[in-house]
C-alpha cells in the first residue's frame, strides 16, 4: 500500500484519563457546517452535502432500518421477528445501498469509513461496500466482544453464543489518516519479555537484535563490519551502533557470543492494537455512561476510531447517530461533527448529552461564533407532534419536560416518563444501584382534548405511587378535567400540573416545573 496520508504513533498512559479539549473555533470547511444535529431522514440530508466535504464516516444503522423507523426507547430485542431471513436483509441491504452511495460520494478521498453492524447482515454488509469502495480499499474487519458469553439461542435452535460486533473499514485512496493506538502490557507479558533489570537504575529491558533482517546477504544493503569482535551484516551502521554502545544500550546476552540492543520497557510504547478488540467493555444497563438507549456504544469505543482515524479540527460524520456518542467524542477530541436521525426522541438525547457532557450550549449566535451547536429540522409544530408515532410523541413530550422516558411501551403502569427533582437523593436498595425514591411521574396523551377520565385514572396512579406532584401532557384539556384537578388537590393534596404541548413548544413551562 502507498504512503498514508498521515500516520504516526500514539502512547496513552495505561490510567490515564483523557484530557478535556476546548472546541476549536476555526471553521474547517466553507462548504459544510457542522456542530449541526439534523434530524430527518439521512438519505435526504446527504443529498444536501457537497462531495468529498467529510474526513471520517462511522455508522451503526440497526438491522430494522427502514422509512418508518422509529426508537424502542430501552428495547433489546428487534422490532419484529423476521420468519424470513433473507427477505428481511434483502430489504435492509436495499435500504442502505443508496446510504452508503452518498456516505461514500461526501468521503474525502483521504478519508476513511466505519460501518458497524452485527451477525444479521454483516456478509451481506461486507459485499455491498466491495462494490461501492472495491475490494482493494478495505482495510480491516474489526472484532470488537460486545459482551460475556452467554447461550442466546433459542429451544430447538443451538448455536453458539453471539457475543461480538463487526466493525468494517474502508478508505477511498492510499493516502488516509491512520494513528497507530496501543495498550498497556499485561503481567505475563512483562514478565515474559522484560523480565531483565538493569543494574544501578533498575529499569526492565528486554534484548532485541542488532543484525541484518534476513540473515547476510549484500544485496540487501546491510552494513558489513565488526563490532565488539564480531563480524556480522548489521542493522545499523557502525558510527550509529558506536553511539548506542556508549549510551550503554548494547551489551552481551548472559552466556551470548552477539552484542544485543537494550530496548527499556519505560520507553515502549505498549501493544499496538489489533483487529481484535477485547479491552472496551460493553455498557450495562445501570452504569454511569448509560442512558438506556437501545443500541448505545460505550464513548471508548467511539474515541479509538476517532483517534486513529481523524486529527483534530478534521469532520466526523454519524448518520445513524442515535443517541450521540460519535458526536461526544467528537466534540471532546477536538473534531468537527455532523449527526443525522431519523427520531426526534434521539436527536433531543443526544442534544441533551452535548449540553450536559461536553458543556456546549445549543444556541444559534453561539454556533455562528463557532462555540454552540444547533438541532435543525425537529417537528415543533404542534401539527408535525400530532403525525408522530405515540411513543415517539411520548418520549418527546418526557425529555421536552427534562424527564426519564419509561422504558417499555406497555405495561408501563400509567406511567410514561419521570422527573428527578435535583434535590433528589439516591437511596440504594438491594437489587437497584443508585435507585432515586424522590421523583414525579410523568403522563402523556397525544389526544386534542384530555378529558376528566383520563385525569382520573392519572389520580389513581399518583395514589398507588404515593406522589406528590405529577405532570400530565397533551393538546388541551377540558373544563371538566381541569375541575377534577383542583377537586383531587383539595381532597388529597396532591398537585397534577396540567401543560400542554404549546406551552411547551413556547417554553413557558419553567414556573409549572418549579
Amino acid at each position: 500500500m502507498g504512503k498514508k496520508k498521515q500516520e504516526t504513533d500514539v502512547t496513552p498512559a495505561p490510567s490515564a484519563v483523557p484530557p478535556v479539549v476546548s472546541p476549536s473555533h476555526a471553521k474547517p470547511s466553507a462548504l459544510v457546517d457542522t456542530r449541526v444535529i439534523y434530524c430527518g431522514d439521512n438519505l435526504e440530508q446527504l443529498k444536501k452535502l457537497p462531495d468529498a466535504c467529510v474526513d471520517l464516516i462511522y455508522i451503526d444503522p440497526p438491522f430494522n432500518s427502514n422509512r418508518n423507523y422509529e426508537v424502542f426507547w430501552g428495547e433489546t430485542k428487534e422490532k419484529r421477528a423476521f420468519d424470513d431471513r433473507h427477505a428481511s436483509t434483502q430489504a435492509y441491504i436495499d435500504f442502505m445501498r443508496p446510504r452508503c452511495v452518498e456516505l461514500h460520494r461526501v468521503l474525502k478521498p483521504t478519508g476513511s469509513f466505519y460501518y458497524h453492524c452485527d451477525w444479521h447482515a454483516c456478509h451481506y454488509v461486507k459485499v455491498m461496500l466491495d462494490q461501492l469502495f472495491s475490494e482493494n480499499r478495505f482495510l480491516n474487519e474489526i472484532v470488537w466482544k460486545r459482551q460475556s458469553a452467554h447461550n442466546d439461542a433459542k429451544q430447538g435452535s443451538a448455536h453458539y453464543g453471539r457475543t461480538h460486533d463487526s466493525i468494517f473499514l474502508y478508505v477511498k485512496s492510499d493516502d488516509y489518516t491512520f494513528n497507530h493506538q496501543y495498550t498497556p502490557y499485561d503481567d505475563d507479558y512483562l514478565e515474559q519479555f522484560y523480565s531483565n533489570v538493569e543494574e544501578g537504575t533498575g529499569r526492565r529491558f528486554q534484548y532485541g537484535d542488532l543484525t541484518a533482517p534476513g540473515g547476510a546477504s549484500p544485496s540487501k544493503g546491510n552494513p558489513h563490519y565488526e563490532f565488539l569482535g564480531v563480524t556480522r551484516y548489521w542493522r545499523y551502521s557502525q558510527e550509529r551502533m558506536e553511539e548506542l554502545h556508549r549510551q550503554g544500550r548494547i551489551d552481551f546476552r548472559p552466556n551470548g557470543k552477539v552484542p544485543r540492543l537494550k530496548r527499556y520497557l519505560d520507553e515502549a510504547k505498549g501493544m499496538p492494537i489489533g483487529s481484535v478488540w477485547t479491552d472496551i467493555r460493553p455498557l450495562i444497563n445501570f452504569g454511569k455512561e448509560s442512558l438506556g438507549y437501545p443500541t448505545q456504544k460505550p464513548l471508548s469505543l467511539l474515541e479509538r476510531i476517532l483517534k486513529t482515524s481523524s486529527n483534530p479540527n478534521d469532520i466526523v460524520l454519524d448518520a445513524f447517530c442515535g443517541c450521540g456518542t460519535a458526536l461526544v467524542a467528537a466534540q471532546q477530541l477536538d473534531r468537527q461533527w455532523i449527526g443525522i436521525d431519523v427520531s426526534p426522541t434521539a436527536c433531543r438525547v443526544m442534544a441533551k448529552r452535548l449540553r450536559t457532557v461536553c458543556n456546549i450550549r445549543e444556541d444559534d449566535k453561539l454556533w455562528q461564533a463557532g462555540r454552540g451547536f444547533v438541532v435543525r429540522d425537529l417537528p415543533w409544530s404542534e401539527n408535525k407532534l400530532r403525525d408522530l408515532p405515540p411513543f415517539e410523541f411520548e418520549n418527546w413530550a418526557v425529555i421536552a419536560l427534562g424527564g426519564i422516558p419509561n422504558k417499555v411501551q406497555v405495561g408501563d403502569m400509567g406511567i410514561d416518563g419521570r422527573i428527578y427533582p435535583v434535590t433528589a437523593t439516591p437511596r440504594k436498595a438491594a437489587d437497584q444501584l443508585g435507585f432515586m425514591d424522590h421523583w414525579y411521574p410523568i403522563q402523556v396523551k397525544q389526544k386534542d382534548k384530555v378529558g376528566r377520565p383520563d385525569i382520573d385514572s392519572f389520580e389513581a396512579v399518583m395514589t398507588r405511587e404515593d406522589r406528590t406532584k405529577g405532570f400530565f401532557v397533551s393538546f388541551d384539556f377540558s373544563g371538566d378535567a381541569i375541575s377534577e384537578i383542583q377537586a383531587f388537590f383539595k381532597k388529597s393534596g396532591k398537585v397534577i400540573i396540567p401543560l400542554t404541548v404549546r406551552e411547551i413548544l413556547d417554553e413557558q413551562i419553567a414556573m409549572k416545573l418549579a
